[in-house]
């Protein structure tokens, strides 16, 4: 192993090491990850000197934002974009126009120039996605109502995000800044975009369907797929000059249109969050402290414009769609930080030579501010709201009282069936004739076509898909499985969960560990057929009585 082989393994672990103590701590107290990774580097960098960030690293944490990009992709299915609704539209549109000419007159009374202005203040628009969806779903409230205009709400921005991707990358063709360079500039970036982006679709229409089809019967090869595609595109953005990270985020779009999106999504999410951490704390390694200290003023001015402007633009529009006064305000207080797309375009700025490291640290400042303190804010959301209403501070934005229906709207009371064999199938099949609502989950979406019930593509084996079947909701599971390790693993959650459960004991040898389990009932058919065999022969005279 060479110098370089051997730094570049060094200094991943210790990134790697020094990401999984602070998440640790961060588990503990409750704080986002991202902001952990970014003290994870301040630790390695500035403060220690343990480390400096090289070409190598630089590479890693790029391919990182890729990935997070093909990941927002996939959940921009056209389907969910039409279900957005007209609120989400006008509160992510309105909040964007609000934050970006409000933050810009702001950083120019300031004293920040021209330039500096509007990357700090299209920094200061966008609201975490990552950050909001996880905090959401710890809380469980990301299918109540306010969750649902929510995650809307990020997948407007995040159009916008990409609009912005487009236009830096307009920005950087040419030497000279000048109108006539900006001008070729932007209508190359758009162009490729269109371009690419009609290639995408087209794909995900007339290309992508069969292979993904057939892929789709193993989770290896269609993982591999996956990757293969996105890199594909990739490298078609670099053709069209166009940033890596808009070629990810197509590739997501063309992926998302097909019925496997959310598998895709679930799989690749381990990966990511691997290179999100490498990305977020080479972030810390090289933010300049010093910057940081002589700007602290402009940073916490803009800290307080995004914790407190952003909730109340949020209140005004979302409260004036007539949406009650505690939706209103819950909705709210998911905005109150930047996002990780914040860190991404200052990022961006800085390698285009547009900015410099001093606006990097502020917006690395003002992200860690914000995103910490909007945490709390999501998590205690109702006393905290319980507190605005106790000193009259929403009566200002004359809110309707009577509370929406906030209804859950995921699965509950449902039968999961879990292996589409043809034991299975015909479980599923009759269970339905007979009224129940049943659930059929597969890895093989094949395997799943022409059911009349539910479907949902997924591996029980993992987390995220026992969160989407709302396992701890069902009355009752079924395994019809004659996989030992999922049977085993879905009966110990089961357990954990209280939840009557049949499985397959498809071979005598497991049924002591399912027994051990407290499996309920045990699906065993070919003992339950020689019983059957054994009674027949007995009434034919064949075997005595």
């Amino acid at each position: 192993m060479d110098t370089l082989d051997f730094n570049l393994v060094n200094n991943l672990g210790l990134i790697v090491i020094t990401a999984a103590v602070f998440a640790l701590l961060g588990r503990i107290i409750r704080m986002p990850s991202i902001i952990l990774y970014i003290a994870a580097g301040l630790v390695l960098g500035p403060l220690t000197g343990l480390m400096q960030v090289d070409d190598a690293l630089d590479l890693i944490a790029h391919v990182g934002i890729a990935l997070l990009l093909f990941l927002v992709g996939l959940e921009l299915s056209l389907d969910k974009i039409r279900d957005v609704g007209k609120v989400a539209v006008a509160a992510g549109i309105g909040q964007v126009v609000f934050t970006a000419s409000g933050g810009f007159v702001l950083c120019l009374l300031l004293d920040f120039t021209v330039m500096e202005s509007v990357f700090l203040s299209v920094a200061l628009t966008f609201s975490s996605t990552v950050v909001v969806v996880k905090l959401l779903d710890q809380k469980g409230d990301l299918n109540k109502l306010y969750g649902r205009i929510a995650v809307g709400i990020f997948l407007v921005q995040d159009l916008v995000v990409i609009l912005v991707l487009t236009i830096l990358a307009g920005l950087g063709q040419g030497d000279e800044v000048n109108f006539a360079n900006i001008g070729i500039g932007l209508a190359k970036a758009f162009g490729g975009m269109a371009l690419l982006l009609t290639i995408a679709l087209v794909a995900s229409k007339y290309a992508l369907p069969r292979p993904f089809a057939w892929a789709a019967r193993s989770p290896d090869t269609i993982f591999v797929w996956a990757l293969f595609w996105c890199f594909l595109v990739v490298g078609l953005a670099g053709v069209f000059e166009l940033s890596l990270e808009i070629g990810a985020f197509l590739a997501g779009i063309a992926l998302a249109q097909l019925p496997y999106n959310d598998d895709l999504r679930r799989r690749f999410h381990p990966l990511m969050n691997f290179f999100i951490a490498v990305f977020f704390v080479t972030l810390g390694i090289q933010m300049d402290l010093s910057a940081a200290h002589e700007n602290w003023i402009s940073a916490v001015v803009l800290s307080l414009f995004v914790i407190i402007g952003n909730p109340v633009i949020f209140i005004v529009i979302i409260s004036r769609m007539s949406y009650s006064e505690l939706t209103s305000f819950r909705t709210s207080v998911t905005v109150a930080q930047i996002s990780e797309f914040s860190f991404i375009f200052a990022t961006a700025g800085v390698a285009s030579g547009l900015i410099g490291n001093d606006i990097l640290s502020i917006v690395a400042v003002v992200g860690i501010v914000t995103i910490t303190t909007s945490a709390y804010m999501i998590l205690y959301s109702d006393p905290l709201y319980h507190f605005c209403r106790r000193f009259g501070l929403l009566k200002v934005f004359r809110a309707k009282q009577e509370v929406e229906s906030d209804e859950d709207h995921g699965e509950a009371g449902h039968i999961i069936i879990v292996g589409m064999n043809p034991l299975g199938r015909a479980l599923a099949s009759a269970l339905h004739e007979k009224g129940e609502h049943v659930l059929a989950v597969d890895t093989d979406p094949k395997k799943l076509a022409y059911l009349p019930c539910k479907t949902e593509i997924g591996n029980v084996e993992y987390e995220s898909v026992l969160q989407d079947i709302a396992l701890e909701h069902a009355k009752l599971v079924i395994s019809a499985l004659q996989i030992e390790d999922a049977n085993l693993l879905l009966a110990h959650r089961c357990k954990q969960l209280d939840i009557p459960c049949v499985i397959h004991a498809f071979d005598t040898s497991v049924v002591d560990d399912l027994l051990h389990l407290k499996v309920q009932y045990l699906l065993m058919p070919q003992v339950e057929g020689a019983v059957q065999q054994r009674e027949y022969l007995k009434k034919e005279g064949i075997l005595p009585q």
